[in-house]
This record gives structure tokens, sequence and C-alpha cells, in this order.
């Protein structure tokens, strides 16, 4: 559709480019006019706004006048109906996708809402996408929005205003991340989501150290600060550099993984007692439990094998990726509903 209208734009620019060469060539040869005064005569003559004339003409340059205001005439009309039909179609077809995007938005349950595509929120789409999660961008800027629009569900505007929360599914979503660069603009969105959803887990951004507590009290479940994280991330490779290379290597881009988060409820059918070692996984599977997370939001590290599973739990494993896809497939695991 886009190489159809272009090629008609560019047939509409050179009829009245050829329009201005024929008029002011024959008004040249004709009459002797000077350049100026056939471009000139030209204009005057395509656009009929009735002007005078630079001389009287002769009887071969009104026949000529007569031919060159018919044949324009006709360019201008058609080149008028085909920027009315390139801006009318383009109109159109900005309407259909926004009332796409709108329908898929609405039957998304469950979903992540990211507030803000710049590079933490670009990044936490990227992974996302690569985990098969459901999403929505909420940006102000027609711009970006328009330049991933075709990859990417967005809502356009300001993540501070309900509407748009409430456009983004705010009410059916699980989670949410505020990633914008402005920790006030952060903070608003975490209030104004958390008492619009109670039960959303949200995630901020943050860059000072004195919005930490402010965000955990509006109501962010997590608050991350990427520059922090960053600077660790580059003296530990300094102190521990084996290590850290070690846990950059397990992989968990959505595509291999070394590590899974499952909940004790996808387990319990197998589960021979309730505890580590009647889970067995290392000899099922050959993953490890590395991890165990209590119904209390607990994290206990290399738990004991008699340590007792309770409903609403869940184990951190650790295997290669072909273990963890025996793992997911052995019980029945969806990686990305866990």
């Amino acid at each position: 559709m886009k190489h159809i209208f272009r090629s008609k734009i560019y047939t509409a620019v050179a009829l009245l480019v050829s329009v201005l060469l024929v008029g002011t060539m024959g008004f040249k040869w004709l009459e002797d006019f000077t350049w100026l005064d056939s471009l000139y005569m030209t204009v005057i003559t395509m656009t009929t706004v009735g002007f005078s004339e630079v001389s009287p003409l002769d009887t071969s340059g009104r026949i000529f006048t007569i031919a060159l205001i018919l044949y324009s005439v006709l360019v201008l009309g058609y080149s008028i109906s085909i920027i009315t039909e390139y801006i009318m179609g383009r109109n159109s077809l900005q309407i259909l996708k926004r009332k796409k995007v709108k329908s898929k938005i609405k039957d998304l349950k469950e979903h992540v809402i990211v507030c803000g595509f710049g590079r933490n929120g670009m990044q936490a789409a990227e992974r996302l996408t690569a985990f098969n999660r459901p999403f929505v961008v909420i940006e102000r800027n027609k711009e970006i929005v328009e330049k991933y629009e075709e990859e990417i569900l967005f809502v356009e505007g300001d993540a501070n205003e309900d509407e748009v929360l409430y456009e983004a599914g705010i009410d059916r979503a699980s989670y949410l991340i505020t990633a914008m660069p402005d920790d006030a603009a952060n903070l608003f969105v975490v209030l104004s989501a958390r008492q619009l959803n109670q039960k959303l887990f949200i995630i901020s951004r943050a860059s000072q150290v004195g919005s930490f507590k402010k965000l955990q009290l509006a109501g962010a479940n997590k608050v991350i600060m990427p520059d922090r994280i960053g600077g660790d991330h580059m003296a530990s490779l300094v102190v521990n550099p084996d290590l850290i290379t070690f846990m950059d290597n397990l992989s968990t881009d959505g595509h291999t993984t070394n590590l899974e988060e499952v909940a004790i409820e996808a387990l319990e059918d197998k589960l021979e007692n309730a505890s580590i070692r009647g889970l067995d996984l290392r000899r099922k599977t050959g993953c490890t439990i590395i991890g165990y997370v209590t119904p209390e939001g607990e994290y206990i590290i290399n738990p004991e094998p008699e340590l007792t599973l309770l409903p609403g739990s869940k184990v951190i494993v650790l295997g290669r990726p072909e273990q963890i896809q025996k793992l997911n497939k052995m019980f029945h695991i969806d990686p990305t509903e866990v």
C-alpha cells in the first residue's frame, strides 16, 4: 500500500514539474519573455489567480495559454486527489491500528505493564518478549511509539493519568514495571497503580538513594537501582572475577536457562513426602535445588534435604538447559506461567 501511494505521489510531482517546464519554455519561445517572466506567467496560469499578464499576448500565446490552463487544471486536480487520498488513507490506517491495539489489550489478563520506554524499559520489554510474557508499554513520546508500534503493544499517554493506566489494563494486570528516569514520576505512578489494583506486583526504578524508601512506602514491592547494580557488578568483577563470570553464564534470557523457579503446587502430585528429599529432583531430572522461598517470602539458600515444603512456597532449581527442559516436561510446567 505504501509503495502504491509513493509511486502515485512521484507521478503527481513529475506532472507538476512538467507543467512548470512546458509553460516556462512555451512562454519563452512564443512570447520571448525572460525566464523569470515566463515562470511567473506559468505559475499564475496554473493557479488561475487572475494577476495581470507581463505583456499582451498574441494569438499563438493565447492559444498556448488556453492549452496550458486546461492541462494545469487536470494535473492540479489529479495531484490534489492523490494528496487527499494519502492523508485520508494514512489517518484511516492509524485509526484501524489503534482499534486493533485496544482490542488486543482488552483481551489481556495477568499481563505486565511497562511505564516508560527508555533504556531500562526497552531492556525489560526485550526480556519479557524472550520469555513470551504478554505486556503493554505506556509511552508519551509519539516518535518512539510510531517507531516500535509494529512490534510492541503501546498505549500513548502519560502513565501518571488513571485513564491511561486503565487503558493499559491496570485492573487486569499482574505486574507493573515503572522505568522512567524521574524518581518523582515513578513515585506518582506507584501511588496511582497501588490505588487502582491492590494485588498488583509493582517494580520501580530509582535513581536516588533517598527515593528507595519512599517508593517502598508508596506501594512498590521491589525497588531497583540500575546504577548501583552496575557499579556493584563491575566492582565484583575485580574482587571475584571467576565467580561473577560464572553467575553471568547462568543464562536466563528466555531461550536457554540454567535457573528455574517452581511453585510447590506444580509438584504436589509427584511428592512422595512433603520434603526436598522426597521430591528427589536430582535423580529424576538432574536438577539441584539451590533455594527455597517460604509462603511469607523468606529466601533460604541451599536448604536442608529434610526441609518441609509448604503450600504457597517455591523452590529454585539449578541445571543445564536440557535438565531444566526435562524438569518442565516431567511436571508439565509452563515456564511463562511460573
